[in-house]
Formats: structure tokens, sequence, C-alpha cells
């Protein structure tokens, strides 16, 4: 296949620092169009990677020259573009949480099933390469059976982060429909389902809005997961962590207990029952601040799987099921109920 010819719908942060920076890292790609309601915002990156402009995604999907999209837009529209792509004949990288409902999410895998075409979702936490190792050593028993978990994502929310800052769209339920828990929980629920190869079957919650004046959606949220196998744990996902971010998750085995992302310096520890210690330095997790590393992976697994039509990195289906988790955490915040999937 000659160059893949990239389509960008939504030209916000994760456009900006991600998507747009590692496509055009990427070979085998050209951006040939960029798509954002901000005139002015289009306007300079499409100049900045010699782009066509677009301020209306069906006027970008109507141009036959483009093979695939990233959709990042606010979460309410994920499922509206990438359905629409999808039936363009695009493939699609779709940013997380993929859609706002399961019937939603559901829609866009019969899309992509009736199309021929890849969507993928871009959960980038399963290729950072301390959780890869995690899943091998998981997988080959190095801990042996394994009785729960705790895992948290959090930081002092995207204000800092988005284009809009304060105003952001993050902030505003009818755009976001989920703070704090679908930004950062629906990652850590689908890391969780990847290292731990299972899928969670029974979801307690408290989803709350505590630290943010501005914010219809919730910013921090704790949450109880049950594994087909039985496995428990917590994850806590928060817009309220002020002064460093944490991105760590730690395991408990029968042979031993695994830290992820719980040191500076080793990404992966393992603390065995015998005392003994395993360390490996796997470099960091990508993060909002300088010094993460230069690629997700996201782009690259994307592109690689259109090119050599291989199955997609991060199916609908995973996406998905990766959802369910954080819409059960939302009903059992409102039934004060265990919600099963």
């Amino acid at each position: 296949m000659s160059t893949l010819k990239i389509g960008v719908i939504g030209c916000g942060s994760i456009a900006k620092h991600r998507h747009l920076v590692e496509y055009a890292q990427n070979e085998q790609v050209e951006i040939v169009a960029v798509c954002d309601i901000v005139k002015e915002r289009v306007t300079e990156f499409a100049e900045l990677y010699e782009a066509k402009a677009y301020t209306n995604y069906e006027d970008l999907l109507a141009n036959e020259d483009i093979d695939a999209v990233s959709v990042c837009t606010p979460n309410y529209l994920h499922a509206p573009i990438s359905i629409a792509a999808l039936n363009a004949g695009k493939h699609v990288l779709c940013e997380k949480p993929m859609a706002t409902s399961k019937e939603d999410a559901e829609e866009m895998i019969q899309a992509a099933e009736a199309s021929g075409k890849k969507l993928m979702i871009a959960h980038n936490q399963r290729f950072v390469p301390a959780h890869q190792k995690a899943r091998q050593l998981i997988e080959k028993g190095e801990l042996g059976k394994i009785y729960s978990f705790r895992t948290a994502f959090g930081h002092g929310g995207p204000e800092g982060w988005s284009a809009d800052g304060a105003d952001s769209w993050f902030f505003k339920k009818e755009e976001a429909f989920i703070g704090a828990m679908g930004d950062l929980g629906v990652h850590k629920t689908d890391l969780l389902r990847f290292i731990l190869g299972e899928e969670f079957v029974e979801v307690g919650a408290f989803v709350e809005t505590s630290a943010k004046e501005n914010a219809d959606v919730d910013d921090t949220a704790v949450c109880v997961l049950k594994s087909e196998s039985g496995i428990i744990g917590t994850l806590a996902a928060s817009w309220s962590y002020v002064s460093q971010e944490d991105n760590s998750t730690v395991i408990y085995g029968e042979k031993g207990i695994m830290r992820l992302l719980d040191n500076p310096v080793d990404s992966l520890i393992i603390q065995y029952q015998n005392g003994e210690v395993a360390k490996y330095e796997l470099g960091k997790m990508q993060t909002n601040e300088a010094g993460g590393q230069t690629s997700t992976e996201v782009i690259d697994r994307f592109v690689n799987s259109i090119i050599n039509n291989e199955e997609s990195p991060v199916s609908g289906v995973e996406g998905l099921n990766s959802l369910q988790v954080v819409l059960a955490a939302l009903e059992s915040q409102e039934t004060k109920k265990i919600v099963k999937i």
C-alpha cells in the first residue's frame, strides 16, 4: 500500500500532543486533512501540517482521498462521528471512552463489521512496556494465583491540559457524559482486563464531584471490581490529586507482589514471598508533563494494522468491555447496589 492518507477530527490537546505528532513521525502516513469547529485552531494545524482545513466533519468524510481518521472530539461525538466515518469507508482510531452508552458502542462495532474497516480504541496503557511485561509474567504464572489488586489514575484535572482550560468540555455533562471515571478510570479498566486476562463481572462504586466547582461530572471515583475467577480489587480515578500524578497498579498474588509505575526508576518491581526482589527498568509512562516517552505506540499500531491488514490492536469489542465497567460504576453510584455486568 502506498502512503496512508489521514484526517484528524477534533484539534484539541489529544490531537495536538499525541495524534498529529505521532502521525507526522510515521513515514507511512500523510496527514491530508484536519477538522475542528474552531476555525482559528484548525487553520493553525492545517498550516503546520500542510493539510486541508475543515470545520465540518461530514465534509472531511466526503473526501475520497482519505483512508483513515482519528476521532479526537468530546466524548458525546465519538460514536456518531466514528459510525459516519466507518460508513464512509474510512478506518477509525477513536479516543476513549469509545462511546457514552453500550448501545452506541455496539453500533460502532456493527459499522466496522459492515464496512470491513478497522476500528481501534486509543487505550494506550496496554502498550506501556511495563504493562506488556506484566501481562507476560502473569500469564507465565510468575505470581501464581492472583488474589487482588489496586490501581489508581489521578492528577490535578484536565484544566491544565485541555485546549480550553477551565472552560473545557471535560467539565460539561452534555459533552463529556462522564468525568474522571471516563477520562482516567476507563484507562484502568482496560489495563486491568489486559494484564489479568479476565473480564470483570461485578462492580460497586462511589462516583462523586468533590473537588471541581465548575464541573457537573464526577471528579473523584473509587470502585471495587470482581473478575470472573474471583480476583477483587480497587480502582481509583480522580482529578483531585493536586501535587503529583498517580498512575500506579499493584497486583497481589500467591508468590509475590507486583508493582507497576509505582517507583520513579523501576517501572516494574516484583517483591517475592521468599524475600527476593526483581526490578525492571522499562521506561516511563507517557504523561502530559514533559519527559514522558515520545510515543504512545497507538498511532504506529493503528497504521500497521491497516497496512498489514491485521486485527485491530484494540478492537471495538475490547473498547466496549472496558466501557461496560465504567457504565456499571455509574449505575452502582445511582442505585447504591453492586452491579453485575
